[in-house]
């Protein structure tokens, strides 16, 4: 969360949890760099579908009902829904202009993506799908799979297996998010918290969001590079 400005702007950004929606940017990024043929007009609308279906929307609903979290009570619950709501409806009208003139198969992405932004966010079904393992596959290798499908119409062994390592990075963030964010919340009620271990979780944390978008960022650089596109 920034340090200064407005506060409900500062909250604002706070609530997209920007270092992880940049790791889910970078795996539809490398999902498109493994395409036999990079268009990057579809390579930037997936880059804005998915910033505003997680970064925002997602992120919005995770928010309802969390007066725990730094943010609190600043967005109402009605805010934070017309919020999620529009950048639902903003992203899925970008995506289903592409699907329907590029990549028809990305249609099962899309409607899975959508199922878990409200059963993990709203935690539905008694939180069943409120877990470590989807959400490494829903914003882990559900993304990847996204940037590849809408270059190409197809999914390939390539693609499967870099959805997979992007499966995996998700859950170490996951993995490593969840304890500290229950330390830093433990601390706001000024409760007895092991400093050392907080900044052992910050480091993982910073390295696998800040190395997964250097990877995405080296990877199209490349493309970019070898198309002779500078």
């Amino acid at each position: 969360m920034p340090k200064s400005g407005p506060r409900r702007f500062r909250v604002f950004i706070g609530l997209l949890f920007l270092p992880y929606t940049g790791m889910v940017l970078a795996f539809t990024v490398l999902g498109g760099m493994l395409a036999p043929a990079v268009d990057w007009e579809r390579v930037g609308a997936l880059l804005l579908i998915y910033a505003l279906a997680l970064g925002v929307g997602a992120h919005a609903l995770d928010a309802l009902g969390s007066a725990n979290k730094p943010w609190g009570t600043v967005f109402s619950a009605r805010s934070l829904k017309a919020i999620a709501a529009a950048a639902l409806v903003a992203s899925y009208g970008i995506g289903a202009w592409y699907m329907q003139r590029y990549a028809p198969w990305l249609w099962p992405v899309a409607i899975a993506e959508g199922f878990f932004v409200l059963a993990y966010n709203l935690e539905w079904f008694h939180g069943r799908f409120h877990t470590d393992a989807w959400f490494a596959l829903s914003w882990g290798g559900l993304p990847a799979l996204a940037g590849y499908i809408l270059q190409t119409n197809q999914i390939a062994l390539s693609a499967l297996v870099l959805a997979g390592a992007t499966a995996a990075l998700s859950l170490v963030e996951i993995k490593a998010s969840r304890p500290y964010k229950a330390m830093k919340a433990a601390a706001r009620l000024d409760h007895a918290i092991d400093p050392a271990a907080v900044g052992r979780l910050e480091a993982i944390l910073k390295s696998v969001s800040v190395g997964t978008i250097l990877l995405g960022i080296a990877a199209a650089l490349a493309r970019w590079e070898a198309s002779g596109m500078r």
